[in-house]
């Protein structure tokens, strides 16, 4: 299984190679900081909401703060293999200020668009630059073994961020850009860590350090939605992954997920999906979705559970 994350022993840019031997299915992973990921070998999915996204060899891959949901696959007899850069604002900061003082150069984020707002992951082709810059990295990691030099890493994540941020406008760009700002990152990191507890929205408020006012304004801001109603969806779409890739009882998902009472869940699923968590596991049974589009299970299946 896939530990996306290693413990941070230094306030330095972490490179990762990761390997997966074989298909384990979908996995949850949480970061806390913030991720730019390049597939060398396979392919991946990425659970983002209602839609299944394929990251493939070639597509740089970034992801925000918090929890997400991904299936790695290993191809033609061989593991899957992916590189990660992971960094948190300050570090970007400083990145930035040095190409600034250093070579002069003046960014800013001008683009935006509907992915970059609601999106927690941008997938985006790259260029025979950031290719070459990935498969000398993953050179310099398989000569490294499990040295680390702290140097060569920053100076590394120096260069793979000026090639992000000189490439033009774009979604990786913009959210790789958006990123240095510290603030949001303790906001969505609050959020992100109460999303399975019981807590009251005024709790949340306080410990964002926010009036009950300026907290809701700026959840929508963050996440396009009113508290109760994403943290809702958050726990069915964390539900409806562990019905299809696990073998625990209705309840026990339920409960995990932040819903006690096994009836109300089924409800509240029921409501969003239009069937019910078990029909919904033996419909992915059933279908073994393909698609780029998960909620296409529901198409499929609703006049025949209905």
């Amino acid at each position: 299984m896939l530990h996306f994350e290693p413990a941070i022993e230094a306030e330095e840019p972490t490179i990762v190679k990761y390997v997966e031997k074989t298909h384990t299915g979908i996995e949850t992973i949480n970061l806390s900081r913030y991720a730019i990921a390049y597939i060398t070998r396979g392919r991946q999915y990425i659970y983002d909401g209602d839609r299944r996204r394929q990251v493939g060899r070639g597509e740089l891959l970034y992801l925000g703060i918090g929890r997400h949901y991904i299936e790695s696959i290993p191809e033609n007899d061989q593991p899957f293999e992916q590189i990660l850069f992971y960094y948190t604002p300050q570090e970007l900061q400083r990145v930035l200020m040095h190409l600034n003082v250093t070579y002069r150069i003046t960014i800013s984020n001008q683009h935006s668009c509907e992915k970059c707002r609601n999106g927690s992951c941008v997938v985006a082709e790259v260029g025979n630059t950031i290719r070459n810059f990935f498969q000398n990295t993953n050179s310099y990691l398989r000569e490294k073994g499990s040295c680390r030099d702290e140097t060569a890493e920053n100076i590394k994540m120096t260069e793979l961020i000026y090639l992000i941020v000189t490439q033009g406008d774009g979604c990786i760009r913009s959210r790789v850009l958006a990123s240095v700002d510290s603030a949001q990152e303790s906001f969505e990191q609050v959020i992100y860590e109460h999303i399975f507890k019981t807590v009251s929205i005024e709790a949340l408020a306080e410990k964002t350090n926010r009036s009950l006012t300026s907290f809701k304004k700026e959840f929508r801001r963050h996440f396009n939605a009113p508290p109760h109603k994403w943290f809702v969806r958050q726990r069915l779409i964390h539900s409806r992954l562990l019905l299809i890739s696990t073998n625990r009882s209705i309840s026990e998902i339920g409960n995990e997920c932040g819903f006690p009472n096994t009836s109300h869940y089924i409800k509240l699923f029921k409501r969003a999906y239009q069937m019910t968590p078990a029909s919904y596991r033996t419909a992915h049974l059933e279908y073994h979705p393909t698609t780029e589009s998960i909620s296409e299970v529901e198409e499929m299946t609703q006049e025949r559970v209905s």
